[in-house]
């Protein structure tokens, strides 16, 4: 399970930013996770209840949510919604699309505690 790679990057990453504001502990961490991204939430959350103990986010909460997938038309030019099943143009049904969302996993936020500036 590569999830618990990644909830040890967040992790480290999330540790980075506390010791750079002086926080002692970390109360919670935003990510944004794309369904394209290769990484399932619910196997990150179960991965990071894990990796955490011992670390400055031993306590905090881990909240993910799913970022929207869509896509830009090659044919059209339009920019539209699209599944993970079906990346065509929500415009004009073109299959020559580029992923623009979707692929992200990102650390949005990192919320500390007790920091002295």
């Amino acid at each position: 399970m590569h999830e618990l790679a990644v909830s040890l990057a967040l992790i480290e990453e999330a540790e980075r930013v506390a010791r750079a504001h002086g926080a002692q502990r970390i109360a919670r961490l935003r990510v944004l996770v794309g369904p394209l991204s290769g990484v399932d939430g619910e196997l990150l959350a179960r991965s990071y209840a894990v990796a955490r103990a011992g670390t400055l986010t031993a306590q905090a909460a881990l909240e993910w949510s799913a970022a929207p997938i869509s896509v830009c038309c090659e044919q059209c030019g339009q920019t539209t919604e699209a599944s993970a099943q079906r990346l065509l143009c929500g415009l004009c049904g073109s299959w020559h699309t580029r992923v623009v969302t979707g692929t992200e996993l990102t650390l949005q936020s990192v919320e500390l505690l007790d920091a002295r500036h």
